[in-house]
This record gives C-alpha cells, structure tokens and sequence, in this order.
C-alpha cells in the first residue's frame, strides 16, 4: 500500500511527516518492550526482539484488513503502518542476533531463531489480516 500515492502531492510531506513521527514512537516501543522482555526472561537469547516483531506483525495485518479498502487511510497507515510499526518491528536487529548466535556457536539455536521469527511473524501477519476482514 503506497500511502503518498493516495494523498496527492501537496499531501506527501504530512503523509512523510506521519511516518516520520510514528517511526520515533515505534523504536522508542521497542526498546521499551525489548527492555521489559529481557529483563524478566534472563537468558542469552534474544526472546525480546521476538516479541516485538511477532506482535508488530499481528498489529500491521490488522491495520491492513482494516484500511485494505479504505483509500482515505494514507496518512493512518503511513503513521501507524510504515511509522509506529516501521520503527517498532525490526528485521535487522533479528537478523544481527542470529549472526550472533551462530558465531557465539549456537548454530541450532541461530537456525531456529531464525526459521522461528519468519514463521511465527508471517503467522502473526496473517492472524491479523484475517481479524481485520482482509
């Protein structure tokens, strides 16, 4: 879903200042839920960044049920969509942790953090595009 080619091009800077604004509000989110996570789950494995991408994942299928044929949600997907969980979910800090895993010699817990994370995220996604109708 292109949210700057819904909304014209007066339009594009509020649309990119949505997705700027929410993609702060998301990253603060992650780090405050990763903090939380590792700091109940003590062990060397990053469970915190699972969390946070299986939920992101959850929250944007249903964001795009819900707007799915709602052109007028530009600007609500490009702040909660591309912003709020652009910034929250992360690809790159799973991929960094399970380079981490396997250099450290974890070599099957790197494999299933991996296979593990895109499942349940691809999962998650799904779950929540059929939640919100698409």
């Amino acid at each position: 879903m292109s949210a700057i080619g819904t909304v014209g091009a007066v339009g594009a800077i509020g649309v990119i200042g949505c997705a700027a604004v929410g993609g702060g509000v998301g990253a603060a989110g992650r780090y405050a839920v990763d903090e939380w996570v590792t700091g109940r789950w003590r062990r060397d494995f990053p469970l915190g960044i699972v969390v946070v991408n299986v939920t992101g994942s959850l929250v944007l299928g249903l964001l795009v049920g819900v707007l799915v044929s709602d052109r007028a949600g530009s600007a609500v997907y490009a702040l909660v969509g591309t912003g709020v969980l652009g910034g929250y979910t992360t690809f790159s800090t799973a991929s960094l942790d399970a380079v981490r895993l396997a250099r450290s010699g974890r070599i099957g817990s790197a494999l299933g953090y991996a296979v593990g994370t895109l499942l349940a995220t691809v999962a998650a996604a799904m779950l929540g595009m059929w939640i919100g109708g698409a």
